[in-house]
């Protein structure tokens, strides 16, 4: 039965690929063309405002320019930016490097206008705090007729970013290449206890203490 439906997903997935090159890269190329390169173009005001050259008191939010990037970057920078990194080049060779440079300048470009709709877009809620994302904008930007896309948005982002896969990739890299059961001359199934212990509480912070955090 598993073997039926490994089978069945790596089916899809060889389509799915494809599909996802195209939409990625083919949006990202509109995007560049449509905008004149505008998020290249204004490089250098960006630095300036993460340098805070242009922060007025006045501004909304819960943080500032600085915190909010680095808040976009931890949630797009993951284990499979890493990981994923390291099966390419063991798979195409040293030559794959360069196409996922220019696939990452391009994802550049998306990834601007994507948080830019998300702050066009966002809603104060009742607590005074700030709420937006792709699945605000896709109903406020489109129409309530795209509200099907925002809630599937929703339904996939939900399984694409379950910590279980990220912890347990994490926890077989550090137990192969750190070794804490024999460092620490515990067993491994303790080893992953104490390591699971302390992701928890770093996810914890995170949880309880909001954005800011």
């Amino acid at each position: 039965m598993l073997e039926k439906i490994q089978t069945s997903i790596d089916f899809l997935t060889s389509y799915a690929e494809w599909l996802l090159l195209f939409f990625v890269i083919g949006g990202g190329l509109y995007l560049i063309v449509k905008s004149r390169g505008l998020p290249y173009r204004f490089f250098r005001h960006s630095l300036g405002i993460l340098s805070g050259k242009h922060d007025h008191p006045e501004d909304v939010g819960e943080v500032n320019h600085l915190q909010a990037l680095s808040s976009a970057v931890a949630a797009t920078v993951g284990m499979g930016n890493i990981s994923g990194v390291a099966i390419a080049i063991f798979n195409g060779g040293p030559g794959v490097v360069f196409w996922m440079w220019l696939t990452a300048l391009i994802g550049m470009c998306i990834k601007f206008y994507s948080c830019s709709l998300a702050v066009m877009f966002r809603q104060e809620t009742a607590e005074g705090k700030f709420a937006g994302g792709p699945m605000y904008y896709i109903v406020q930007g489109i129409g309530k007729k795209a509200k099907p896309l925002a809630v599937w948005f929703c339904i996939a982002g939900l399984v694409g970013v379950l910590p279980i896969f990220t912890v347990n990739q994490f926890t077989e890299t550090f137990m192969s290449v750190i070794k804490p059961d024999k460092l620490l001359g515990i067993s491994i199934f303790q080893s992953r206890i104490v390591l699971g212990l302390v992701l928890s509480g770093a996810t914890a912070l995170v949880i309880f203490g909001g954005l800011k955090k």
